[in-house]
């Protein structure tokens, strides 16, 4: 049985969350640990299985444990078909935190940023500057980060750098890519680059992250 989002309030209503470790939106977890203080919630995971349990934080999420699920009952390479046939960037696994660092810095619309910013995200693997940049917005280098630090709270330079990092740790929870792949994929200049900047700024390395990663989605499939 699975409930997407705040659907499972009327699991709780059921009586069907006591004892289960369980997720949903943010936003509604404040008031799930009120109506249901017996169901173990797990505030940060994008979904959670807990026996025949599933529960999601968010509509998207939803699409994120139905892949899951196909996998489980067939084969990864369907799971991956379907993502694609729906568009999906990356199939997300469950243990995925709800929160992106790049939301924080996100330009608002309609801000002169938004175009570099999407553009830097399209385009992780090329090695951009702040003068190639401020060229694509008909900007000189200096108001492009002058006007992208006073809307973001961050350099371009930075915010290309988390974005990187971002799409990496993303890779290594959702793929079997292999390092030096992920590494040409993010824009970094070697594996060894890419490992010291990954365990510089995330304080463990790809390796063990991606070892990590899959140790806990085990521990939600036990």
């Amino acid at each position: 049985m699975s409930a997407i989002c705040n659907g499972l309030f009327a699991l709780g209503s059921a009586g069907l969350l006591d004892n289960k470790l369980v997720t949903t939106h943010w936003m509604d977890v404040p008031r799930l640990a009120s109506m249901f203080p017996k169901a173990r919630i797990e505030p940060d995971h994008i979904f959670v299985r807990d026996g025949s349990i599933y529960t999601t934080a968010g509509v998207t999420a939803g699409i994120d444990l139905s892949l899951a699920m196909i996998e489980d009952d067939f084969v990864r390479q369907l799971a991956l078909d379907v993502a694609k046939c729906l568009i999906v960037y990356l199939r997300r696994a469950g243990g995925q935190s709800q929160f992106s660092p790049l939301l924080e810095t996100q330009a608002s619309p309609g801000s002169q940023t938004v175009a570099v910013q999407q553009y830097m995200l399209d385009n992780l693997h090329v090695g951009h500057s702040v003068t190639s940049l401020a060229e694509r917005v008909h900007m000189s280098a200096r108001n492009l980060s002058r006007i992208f630090s006073k809307d973001c709270g961050i350099t371009p330079m930075t915010f290309l750098a988390n974005a990187r990092i971002d799409a990496a740790r993303r890779y290594l929870e959702a793929t079997e890519l292999p390092p030096r792949e992920i590494a040409r994929r993010c824009g970094f200049d070697d594996t060894d680059g890419f490992r010291r900047t990954f365990l510089r700024r995330l304080q463990i390395n790809p390796a063990e992250y991606r070892d990590r990663f899959r140790s806990r989605a085990a521990g939600e499939k036990a």
